[in-house]
């Protein structure tokens, strides 16, 4: 079954290694096979990675495009445990993160990492507002 794609006038959208533009007007493309596929909202490049959720989220972007794990395991988890100690209440993220990853299904490990930086965003935000940096029924469950 093809993947079905809509893209807005100008929208960009990542198959493989190829960047492909979309002209002045609404279009649909129905892909088939087994290449990568992102929509430009949502890749992140070195300079939007500017969290350690993103730097996360932006190793496994890389391992997804690239179909290759292995060549950034070593920064990855280095991420990961740098976060954990910083948060530790990002565990069953990074949990659910590493559970993808391990099954092979990049795509999903990457909407489990967006997760991640949202709860990263209530973090920061908790913080910034002084309040305990833990959001309220967050901690156990990193559900839809």
């Amino acid at each position: 079954m093809a993947l079905k794609v809509e893209l807005r006038p100008g929208e960009k959208l990542l198959v493989g290694n190829c960047v492909i533009t979309n002209s002045d007007q609404r279009t649909r493309l129905f892909i088939e096979g087994q290449a990568p596929i992102l929509r430009e909202k949502d890749i992140l490049t070195a300079a939007t990675a500017d969290t350690p959720a993103k730097a996360v989220y932006l190793a496994i972007q890389i391992m997804y495009v690239e179909g290759d794990v292995e060549k950034l395991t070593k920064s990855y988890f280095e991420l990961i445990n740098e976060m954990v100690r910083a948060a530790p209440s990002t565990l069953t993220y990074v949990d659910a993160i590493n559970n993808e990853i391990l099954t092979g299904d990049l795509y999903k490990a990457l909407r489990a990492a967006k997760k991640l930086i949202a709860y990263e965003g209530e973090l920061l935000g908790n913080a910034a507002t002084g309040g305990n940096g833990i959001p309220e029924d967050r901690t156990t469950d990193c559900g839809p």
